[in-house]
């Protein structure tokens, strides 16, 4: 897993993952990048960012969650978000995303898992792929975390 690099866009799909601490503050939660160690307990944010070049449809967003880490939403739902509906579903070891049709255009997609085991691993990455046209897709590269 950690020899996992982004997968270059030349499907047309690009899709990066960044990992954020909410740190509640006076002033309410703040969104904090992931730059060292994380505690067990903190509140973790992954954000994955889609950029598609032509509309698609019937595609596949599939993130793998780090061995250390739960889901804080285990409920599957329909959801609608900037013009998009999709389906959102959690399982054991990744969090999907089911999209009937993609248009053109830049997509963020955020969830929140919570730190419950000290060790350093890989948080897994993210891979969207078309279904029915699977020459179309992409993945995201792995990135570490230190929980203490």
């Amino acid at each position: 897993m950690s020899k996992v690099t982004a997968y270059p866009d030349a499907s047309g799909l690009k899709i990066t993952k960044t990992l954020f601490t909410r740190q509640l503050t006076k002033k309410g939660p703040v969104l904090e990048a992931v730059k060292g160690p994380v505690k067990v307990g903190d509140e973790l944010v992954v954000r994955i960012i889609v950029r598609v070049d032509r509309d698609m449809e019937y595609v596949h967003l599939k993130d793998h969650r780090g061995s250390g880490t739960e889901p804080v939403n285990v409920l599957s739902q329909f959801k609608f978000q900037d013009g998009l509906g999709y389906y959102e579903t959690t399982r054991d070891t990744a969090s999907h995303f089911f999209f009937e049709y993609l248009p053109k255009g830049n997509y963020v997609f955020e969830y929140t898992t919570r730190i419950v085991h000290r060790g350093r691993y890989q948080t897994g990455f993210a891979n969207l792929q078309c279904m029915y046209a699977p020459e179309f897709g992409g993945h995201s590269e792995s990135i570490w975390v230190e929980a203490e």
